[in-house]
């Protein structure tokens, strides 16, 4: 879905504005972010990595306790989709992770063309590889294109939900698309022929290398089946969708919005009015990425920035970053323990009697005994400063009796 469109209008853009591109300065030790569709496209030289991924020593900190999992889109790969937002994760605290996910044989820098089920089982397999290696229970999602429709199938059927809190999805389709008529199209040969005619679209998109191709249409089978209860939204997850008016793909762009208890809508243009990002420039986009570190940390949200954005990339980008992390609250105090002392107690006495032995207990717990000849007083260690109750039992020479005697013990 992303790649001839694209490359011509990227290719008049440089003629608008330009050669050149911004590329923001890296502090000392970050790694350089790109935000220019050149550093975009030259990365799926390498399908594999992204700057910043795949790191899997990396511990989750306090800040941030949840890895970042980054989803390519359709004929992408995580190298070349994921060179700016990979880095820029990474420079801000996060553990991120990719895979290249639904390739062909034979075509190792293509992602995304089996049916989304079967991708959907790869990043299954991933997730629970990264859970295992960073010891985190969850993870935070970020998709784009493809990456905001497949995952949903892993979400809704294969057990995902309960493993990812925060999902931000650049240029989703919520409903499909309808380019170039498609999702018309669709609906007219299922009204004929409901059973055989989607089955033959997809056969043929299969036999040409692209199982995930039909899915994407609005009305297909795919987007039904993730659209029904529980969908489209499952409770428990916190999606924040970026979406532009300018998406060439996403026909209408409208279909990445949706109205839910759980879901935070962003247009691009409604943020900044000088951004004029299309479907792809979305995932090197500074006033995208500043509304994904603010889903994926709220606590450090910074404002978005507004600057010219074209497709080509942003030709002055602005810093983008998370705040400082919240100061660390401090330890409850546990409450002071009360103090231990000793009390003595008096013995109560029968009038002509001689105390042979006494034993003390309080709640079942010996706590002294004395013998002696004639005992008037006890001393009674480790009581804890109050008002308390103490069990006697006292032999005396007309025989054994208990009795309970109240003392407030005080400590000096």
């Amino acid at each position: 879905m992303r790649r001839v469109l694209p490359v011509l209008i990227v290719a008049l853009s440089c003629v608008l504005t330009g050669p050149a591109l911004g590329a923001a300065h890296a502090a000392e030790g970050d790694l350089p972010v790109p935000w220019d569709f050149v550093s975009f496209a030259s990365g799926g030289s390498n399908p594999d990595s992204a700057p910043g991924a795949n790191d899997f020593s990396c511990r989750p900190s306090v800040a941030h306790p949840r890895p970042v999992v980054l989803v390519h889109g359709l004929a992408a790969n995580l190298g070349d989709n994921w060179a700016t937002m990979s880095p820029l994760l990474k420079n801000n605290g996060f553990c991120v992770f990719g895979l290249t996910y639904g390739r062909q044989p034979g075509q190792p820098y293509i992602g995304g063309l089996r049916p989304m089920e079967d991708s959907a089982v790869e990043l299954a397999a991933f997730v629970d590889r990264v859970l295992e290696a960073t010891g985190a229970e969850q993870v935070d999602l970020v998709g784009h294109s493809q990456g905001t429709v497949m995952p949903r199938w892993w979400l809704t059927f294969l057990g995902g939900a309960p493993k990812v809190k925060r999902y931000v999805q650049l240029t989703p389709l919520w409903e499909g698309t309808n380019l170039l008529g498609i999702g018309a199209f669709l609906a007219l040969g299922k009204s004929i022929s409901p059973t055989t005619f989607e089955a033959g679209i997809e056969h043929y998109f299969t036999a040409l290398g692209c199982g995930s191709c039909p899915q994407f249409a609005r009305g297909s089978r795919y987007m039904n089946a993730v659209n029904a209860p529980p969908g489209p939204a499952l409770p428990g997850i916190e999606y924040t969708t970026i979406v532009t008016k300018y998406d060439e793909l996403v026909e209408p762009y409208t279909s990445g919005l949706l109205t839910a208890p759980n879901v935070r809508n962003f247009v691009l243009q409604d943020v900044c009015s000088t951004d004029y990002a299309e479907h792809a420039a979305v995932a090197y986009d500074p006033m995208a990425a500043q509304i994904m570190l603010n889903a994926l940390a709220p606590e450090q949200a910074r404002p978005v920035p507004c600057v010219k954005m074209y497709p080509s990339g942003a030709p002055d980008p602005p810093p983008v970053g998370l705040g400082p992390e919240p100061a660390a609250r401090p330890a409850a105090r546990a409450p002071a323990r009360a103090r231990s002392c000793s009390v003595r107690l008096t013995i109560p006495r029968r009038r002509g009697t001689q105390v042979r032995r006494v034993t003390v207990t309080r709640s079942g717990k010996r706590l002294a005994s004395r013998r002696g000849r004639s005992l008037r007083t006890i001393r009674v260690p480790r009581v804890r400063a109050g008002r308390r109750a103490f069990r006697l039992r006292i032999t005396d020479t007309r025989g054994t009796r208990s009795v309970v005697v109240r003392r407030t013990v005080r400590c000096r």
